[in-house]
């Protein structure tokens, strides 16, 4: 059975994309730690992101470097982080979290609550910086 993200890729679910290639697709985390919590994803489904070929594995952590940049010029932060966990969910990804202090990285804090146009809004300034 599909991944919830590679139904997210099929257009199966719908997200808040950012960006997207042939090989990679970025996207906001709907239970964000900070505002512009985004995932960044190979379309390839594979469980472990160290089992992803050298050049996927590469083209990813270079994906989200791009994304990492677009997401600093429209979220207010001191630095977007990285992390990779990857017991969420059985696909390979890359969390790319804005923080302005170590208190805000941290999986275990309660989840930004944002509507439905708040992750638009944010979203579409990802998008634009790009």
């Amino acid at each position: 059975m599909a991944s919830i993200f590679t139904r997210i890729i099929n257009g199966e679910i719908p997200c808040y994309k950012i960006a997207e290639d042939d090989r990679y697709f970025a996207f906001l985390d709907i239970n964000p730690v900070t505002r512009g919590h985004t995932l960044v994803i190979p379309k390839q489904e594979t469980d472990n992101i160290f089992d992803l070929e050298d050049d996927l594995l590469g083209g990813l952590h270079v994906f989200a470097k791009k994304v990492a940049h677009a997401i600093d010029k429209a979220v207010q932060c001191e630095r977007v982080t990285m992390a990779v966990v990857g017991l969420e969910v059985p696909h390979a990804h890359i969390h790319l979290i804005p923080i302005n202090s170590m208190r805000e990285y941290s999986f275990a804090n309660p989840k930004v609550q944002l509507s439905k146009e708040e992750f638009e809004e944010i979203a579409a300034n990802i998008r634009k910086n790009f």
